[in-house]
């Protein structure tokens, strides 16, 4: 997989999320409700981080403390036709496989799992033709890691 390196991922994200909303007309469609984590991962598992896959949904990097393991979500804004969606991740320091889900799915790819106590992780996921990977994060507290769009 290729890896870019983005300057200030997060910060890039909020610009662009602002400059988008700022260049939206009154005459244009109302948007799509961001899509909200919706659990998939389980009982205990809280949100750590999370990306958006653009006009599409939301990839969703979750953390279970009681079992020291990290999940990945994909969730469309809307549910719908069935599409294309993955959801995976892997340790930074490739000492684990590629754990991933990817198929026809109408509202969200995953949960996959992966023991992450005390490893940086790299994770994403596609809707459609729209893809994001982020690496090396989370290997600590906030770590945020480099976020990829493809």
């Amino acid at each position: 997989m290729k890896r870019s390196r983005a300057i200030a991922g997060a910060a890039a994200l909020a610009v662009a999320g602002i400059a988008t909303m700022a260049t939206a007309t009154t005459a244009a469609a109302a948007p799509t409700a961001a899509a909200a984590y919706n659990g998939a991962c389980g009982s205990g598992y809280r949100v750590v981080n999370s990306v958006p896959v653009t006009g599409k949904g939301t990839v969703y990097l979750t953390y279970s403390a009681k079992t020291g393991k990290n999940c990945v979500v994909t969730v469309r804004n809307s549910a719908g036709k069935r599409v294309y969606m993955n959801a995976y991740v892997a340790a930074t320091d490739g000492s684990s496989d590629w754990i991933y889900d990817s198929g026809q799915y109408t509202s969200y790819a995953g949960p996959v799992y992966l023991p992450g106590k005390g490893i940086c992780v790299d994770w994403g996921g596609a809707i459609e033709t729209v893809s994001v990977s982020v690496s090396g994060s989370n290997c600590g507290r906030m770590a945020a890691g480099v976020v990829t769009h493809h």
